[in-house]
């Protein structure tokens, strides 16, 4: 089996998320890894959803090393694509395709390289996979099977194959996502002096958490914690005064900062005027730089070819948020074949060059954790 031929038979099978569907696409990756010598085990999540998890057993009772990366795509978008996004064409050194990049070409980097450990005596620790259904909406099938008693154990260390260019990054920040509400009372529209319009206080939120304060200190790779007001909703008719309106509401927020603490401090920051619910919330991940598995990750990107800068950390949110923790909080590194400014595009598509360094990074990785 090679790497870049699994990422294009994963590219065949649409899972894109709405609605998913990757129940087909763990069942192919079950098969394979039942017939290389692994336990598996698949996780339902709805009709025709499901994640996957594999362990490649060790002699000693060791945590294992985690591999993890997500099995459903985003949708194709509205802008037409010049590539079929399910036929994994190639172009020279490019393979084209909804989730080359985000991150089916990390599925297949990382099943390849523990395939390829499967195939020899079995090691001294051994090798788990965490494959997640619904990672791009909230994180659902990681969240999942935390709840699932003893679906993944504990952890040695985790690898996250999602896109870096195969650089080795140390953490991202979390999130928190609020909802703000804002009731009135309606009216005809030609006496708005009869209603309490709903719009004018969201209105009011929203130029307030413009202004908001996190008063936290930066954290030095991470920076600062960001708040975006991502949508607004409100009124029915031009010609009603709105009783109804509300904000969506996107935190990312640094790895100690408490998520129910802050949402208390917006809350008391927009006043009564408006109500704040929380609706998701990840914690975010960050791994000591000077831990002696990250520091060996590195050598070992490094000796691949992986041109490295200062040390960085991934802008986006992984299932390590929920993982990590879930795990025992093993020192975590986020490393994939994708490309940063690929995942989500149109026309997505992914080095085939970076497919195989990132199954050989993966490859030296199990080797060098199963032992003798």
């Amino acid at each position: 089996m090679d790497p870049v031929q699994l990422t294009r038979t994963l590219l065949a099978i649409d899972t894109r998320n709405p609605p998913g569907n990757e129940l087909d696409c763990a069942n192919h990756l079950a098969g394979l890894l039942e017939a290389g010598g692994l336990e598996v085990r698949c996780h339902p999540l709805a009709p025709r959803r499901a994640s996957l998890s594999a362990l490649l057993p060790g002699r000693d009772d060791d945590p294992p090393l985690c591999f993890t990366g997500h099995l459903d795509t985003v949708p194709l978008g509205e802008t037409p694509w010049q590539r079929d996004p399910f036929a994994g064409e190639i172009d020279g050194d490019l393979l084209y395709g909804r989730g080359a990049t985000d991150m089916k070409s990390g599925l297949a980097a990382m099943v390849w390289a523990v395939l390829e450990v499967a195939r020899g005596r079995r090691g001294r620790r051994g090798i788990r996979l965490i494959m997640t259904a619904d990672e791009e909406v909230g994180c659902g099938g990681s969240r999942a099977l935390v709840g699932d008693a003893g679906a993944l154990g504990t952890a040695g260390a985790l690898v996250v194959a999602e896109p870096t260019g195969n650089q080795p990054l140390l953490g991202h920040k979390g999130a928190l996502w609020l909802k703000v509400l804002a009731q009135g009372r309606a009216a005809h529209g030609s006496m708005p002096g009869e209603g309490d319009n709903a719009i004018y206080k969201i209105a009011r939120a929203a130029l307030a958490l413009e202004r908001f304060d996190f008063a936290h200190p930066p954290h030095p790779l991470l920076g600062s914690p960001t708040l975006n007001v991502g949508t607004v909703q409100g009124g029915t008719r031009v010609n009603i005064v709105p009783d109804r309106a509300e904000l969506a509401v996107d935190i990312r927020i640094l790895p100690d900062q408490d998520p129910d603490r802050l949402l208390e401090q917006v809350a008391v920051h927009l006043g009564p005027e408006v109500t704040v619910q929380g609706t998701r919330a990840t914690q975010g991940v960050m791994s000591d730089p000077t831990d002696p598995w990250l520091t060996r990750v590195v050598a070992t990107a490094q000796g691949h070819g992986v041109v490295l800068g200062d040390l960085r950390t991934a802008p986006y949110v992984t299932d390590a948020s929920v993982l990590t923790p879930a795990l025992g909080g093993p020192p975590t590194v986020i490393l994939g074949p994708g490309e940063f400014d690929q995942a989500h595009k149109t026309d997505e598509y992914c080095l085939i060059s970076r497919i195989r360094q990132a199954a050989d990074i993966y490859l030296d990785l199990c080797r060098d954790w199963v032992g003798g």
